[in-house]
């Protein structure tokens, strides 16, 4: 068979294969669940089986080269129908057009736009699709149909969406992949409304090709589609007699005619560009409902899995949830999880599906192959003497390891690879606060670095920064600064103030031997004001609201920085494109009376660290920087459940900011509201309300 060759195809004589590793998914949201089957769903947590049955689509946040493997477990020889529209542009990127919308409190039309530059994330992923040009594009498509390939079921169908710049190309590999005999058809999309352009001196490119494999010849599910003729057409009826056809003719003697108003479709499909239709959203690469509708009556039934991992506006998950298929679809642009999310919620009737991330699982992993971390738990449990290692009491200990505290055995930690972990530990936390271009602190359980006069605390990847880590940095702080401990602060935070870690340890004039494993070189840790920045990849939601509150009562500013996806990446390392955002802020009114909760947005405040100046100046009122919200009246502590929003979409521009909530028990609830704003952004606060 002939072969298409590219640079790094093969290694060592052996062709390259995607990486496979298989990694949870976290739950971030859920959407459209009823309060019932919420309830039923949490008390299936332990009944695998009936978990099992509750089935919600999905729409998942992450690089697809992660998602796919991710999915195999579950779902590998299990999707009905996959349909892929991957960039075939080497120009194409990540940026996006974002609308500003309207003052609501101004008579003039203010709304502007702007472009959203793609974020360093979604460049890594354009420079590994072409950042060697052609070659590095053909191995992560090969890689891609790989994976793909296996999640397709034996009746499964996968349509591969492509144009003249890479296709000749893609169809030399995906017969490789899937086997030339389980190639079915070229589909020619004809654009029935495109403007010729004859300025290139050339032909107008005036299509899009759609290349049609199976997995097994012959297996796979097909029904024919019909186009609507633009003038009907006669056909004599006919019928067998003695193995023969024959018309039939009335008692007249005439023949009898069918009037057809449909043919038979072929390979050559004529739908209408997008260019003012209501279906448009505003994402650049959005495909026609009626693309997506044919090719999933074509090649699915009522129930199947349809899957997308270019989802981009949503268009296949979108037609799939209309014609009651099942659908998974996966896009590494947050604008276009979020497009996409809006777009579901404006279907009628749309079924409860989840949002999804790869979350602290992909940070794990990095973890570990960064700083080579070996696994948490058992393999650590041998036995040692736990107070040789300085610094540490035994549940702060643990919590470093990556255990579980209540539930070890402290003394059964082996000392060689307690330290091993230990060192690791400090490893990463160096490491961000270089990032951070902060100077490390490596004697301290809660205080890991110093910068500009402001002590600096890096969050566990696998873990929100919480309220009580903030309260333990505060006490851990002002030992640092040898301040005079205040009682009524430990105490605040929970803690026994005549213990004797939370007792303070003067710098000034002290004895530095009476300070574990400090030396004269860390006495620049001394803060000149009295603030930390807190890095973390999650926090708790309260954390802008109590923890902000207590800090301020002791005299500590703080600040939440979100340590940025972008960290995992080694290129954006080494190209120094790592920036730390500020936590925005939003300010929330509520009113409660008998079982009625009222709720109105009143500010939200975003740094001005990730703003474009042009949206910047363009924006006169605070409620502009909100695209969506949305309400979960009775968080669990399970995840993000989306019970109410408002949203704005290019028909209805205009967005809600109060809500109520009517209760049918009485008690103590926590509400959940999330905000996410132009740029793509969310914004979680708790509340805390009764009932009576």
């Amino acid at each position: 068979m002939t072969e298409l060759i590219w640079d790094g195809k093969y290694k060592d004589g052996k062709k390259q294969a995607p990486v496979q590793i298989a990694l949870p998914f976290q739950t971030i949201e859920t959407v459209n669940e009823s309060a019932a089957d919420r309830e039923k769903r949490l008390n299936s947590l332990f009944n695998t089986a009936q978990q099992a049955t509750q089935w919600r689509n999905r729409l998942i946040w992450g690089d697809k080269k992660y998602v796919l493997p991710s999915l195999m477990p579950e779902f590998a020889g299990k999707i009905n129908l996959i349909y892929i529209d991957p960039p075939f542009n080497v120009g194409s990127d990540f940026s996006f057009t974002a609308t500003i919308a309207e003052n609501p409190d101004t008579p003039q039309d203010e709304q502007a736009t702007f472009t959203k530059q793609p974020s360093i994330i979604e460049q890594k992923a354009y420079r590994d699709t072409w950042g060697k040009g052609l070659d590095s594009y053909l191995q992560w498509f090969y890689e891609t149909a790989v994976l793909l390939r296996e999640l397709l079921a034996d009746n499964g169908s996968i349509y591969v969406h492509l144009d003249w710049h890479v296709g000749h190309y893609a169809k030399a590999i995906l017969d490789e992949v899937f086997g030339y005999d389980n190639f079915m058809n070229e589909i020619v999309w004809y654009y029935t409304n495109k403007i010729p352009d004859t300025r290139k001196k050339k032909f107008t490119n005036s299509s899009d090709f759609i290349l049609l494999y199976s997995k097994s010849e012959g297996k796979q599910i097909f029904y024919p589609q019909f186009d609507k003729r633009e003038n009907p057409i006669k056909v004599s009826k006919m019928k067998k007699v003695d193995g023969k056809k024959v018309y039939i003719k009335d008692e007249e003697g005439k023949g009898l005619y069918d009037v057809r108003y449909e043919r038979t479709a072929d390979n050559v499909w004529q739908f209408a560009l997008l260019h003012a239709q209501p279906e448009i959203v505003g994402y650049p690469t959005q495909k026609p409902e009626a693309l997506l509708e044919r090719i999933i009556k074509a090649s699915s039934n009522e129930g199947d899995l349809v899957l997308d991992c270019f989802c981009g506006s949503g268009t296949t998950a979108a037609v799939s949830e209309k014609l009651n298929r099942r659908w998974i679809t996966c896009d590494l642009g947050r604008f276009s999880i979020h497009t996409a999310r809006k777009r579901f919620l404006g279907i009628a009737d749309v079924k409860p599906f989840v949002v999804q991330n790869l979350g602290k699982y992909e940070r794990q992993q990095w973890q570990q192959a960064e700083f080579n971390t070996p696994p948490a738990g058992a393999d650590l449990l041998a036995g040692a003497d736990l107070q040789s290692v300085p610094q540490f009491k035994n549940a702060d200990l643990t919590r470093h390891c990556g255990l579980d505290p209540a539930g070890a055995d402290l003394q059964s930690v082996p000392k060689t690879a307690l330290q091993k972990r230990l060192e690791q530990e400090k490893s990463y936390k160096n490491f961000i606060c270089d990032l951070y271009h902060a100077n490390s602190l490596n004697n301290y359980t809660y205080i890991h670095g110093t910068k500009a006069g402001r002590m600096i605390h890096v969050g566990s990847v696998d873990a929100p920064v919480t309220v009580e880590d903030i309260k333990n940095a505060i006490i851990e702080f002002w030992n640092i600064a040898g301040k005079k401990q205040n009682p009524n602060l430990t105490r605040h935070c929970g803690l026994d103030p005549q213990s004797p870690e939370n007792k303070a340890v003067p710098v000034a004039g002290a004895d530095l031997q009476s300070v574990p494993n400090t030396a004269a070189a860390n006495l620049h840790a001394v803060p000149q004001t009295n603030g930390i920045d807190f890095l973390g990849w999650d926090f708790a939601f309260d954390v802008n609201e109590t923890a902000a509150q207590f800090a301020a009562s002791n005299r500590v500013d703080v600040k939440f920085k979100k340590i940025p996806r972008e960290v995992l990446e080694k290129k954006a390392v080494e190209q120094g494109d790592i920036k730390f955002y500020e936590l925005a802020a939003l300010e929330i009114k509520t009113k409660t009376d008998k079982n009625k909760l009222s709720i109105s947005l009143e500010n939200f405040i975003i740094p001005p660290d990730d703003i474009p100046d042009e949206v910047r100046t363009s924006i006169t009122h605070w409620s502009q920087w909100i695209d969506y919200w949305a309400v979960d009246w009775n968080y669990r502590d399970d995840t993000f459940h989306n019970e109410w929003q408002s949203y704005r979409t290019k028909q209805n521009p205009k967005i809600e900011l109060k809500t109520t909530n009517t209760y049918e028990q009485k008690g103590a609830y926590t509400v959940l509201v999330k905000v996410i704003d132009i740029l793509g952004n969310d914004t979680t606060k708790a509340i805390q309300i009764n009932v009576e």
